[in-house]
């Protein structure tokens, strides 16, 4: 049987925790979409940062979705985990995954029309990127003939944690390198923060409810996406207000877009500017 709530009240505030977690995470998207906007440029953004992101959600909205929707792999689940749990993903966590998609794609397009100065996407990057899709595609065909579709998606949960670990990392590294915040939107961050810490309070919720902690380690995923987002967001605010506070922007973000300083995308040389990892 099919576990359900306990309590109701408790019912209502993990939805409502859930609702607000993927309305910080949403909304955050577009503090960094208009800044982009407004100084048509995105020097200080880093761009391996946008890429990496862009596969980790990809990555988060396969597993949602089809843990979600799929009553096989729902039943696979059960089996492993026990038919008195619950589903570890919430129809907010669906919503999140494809929004996130979506809003990093644009940022990606702004990339490519925004100034850019002398930035580019890394061959490491790029690197990281084709080798966890095509690892992904080796591990499709592995499952395929056992359908053993729960663990091909806990694959995709494993991807996108990995993307979460190091994707911050070149953000992080830009800041150091370059001493400023600027091109990096505070308010994304904050947002993101707030997200983290409802994530993990709507976990909490359901454990309390159900007197297991077998969510957590259940979509284990979900819980380290939380802690990783929350340790590099308190990195980027001691960065933003503490380490490197009213620094101005090393490139105008007023500078007239030319040919001339609108890089390639992707570095063609074996040395990496300092601004990528």
């Amino acid at each position: 049987m099919v576990a359900s709530w306990n309590s109701i009240p408790l019912e209502i505030t993990y939805r409502v925790l859930g609702w607000l977690t993927v309305t910080f995470w949403s909304v955050g998207f577009y503090p960094q979409v208009i800044l982009n906007f407004l100084r048509k440029s995105v020097v200080g953004l880093s761009m391996d940062f946008v890429v990496l992101n862009l596969t980790k959600h990809s990555s988060y909205l396969i597993y949602n979705a089809t843990l979600y929707f799929s009553s096989a792999v729902q039943k696979q689940y059960f089996e492993k985990y026990g038919f008195g749990e619950m589903i570890p993903v919430a129809a907010n966590d669906v919503a999140f995954s494809a929004h996130a998609v979506f809003v990093t794609a644009v940022i990606l397009f702004q990339i490519t029309i925004y100034e850019r100065g002398n930035q580019k996407v890394s061959k490491i990057a790029v690197g990281i990127v084709v080798a966890v899709w095509l690892f992904a595609a080796v591990c499709f065909f592995v499952a395929l003939p056992t359908h053993s579709w729960l663990w091909l998606i806990s694959i995709f949960n494993s991807i996108q944690v990995f993307m979460t670990v190091i994707k911050y990392t070149p953000q992080a590294y830009m800041n150091f390198i370059r001493k400023s915040t600027d091109g990096l939107s505070i308010f994304f961050v904050l947002l993101d923060f707030l997200g983290g810490v409802g994530s993990y309070a709507q976990m909490a919720v359901q454990s309390i409810d159900q007197d297991s902690w077998v969510n957590f380690y259940g979509n284990i995923g979900k819980t380290l996406l939380s802690l990783i987002c929350v340790s590099f967001d308190l990195l980027f605010i001691c960065q933003h207000f503490v380490v490197y506070p009213s620094k101005k922007a090393l490139i105008s973000p007023k500078r007239i877009i030319s040919k001339e300083n609108l890089e390639p995308l992707v570095s063609s040389d074996d040395h990496q500017e300092s601004e990528n990892v």
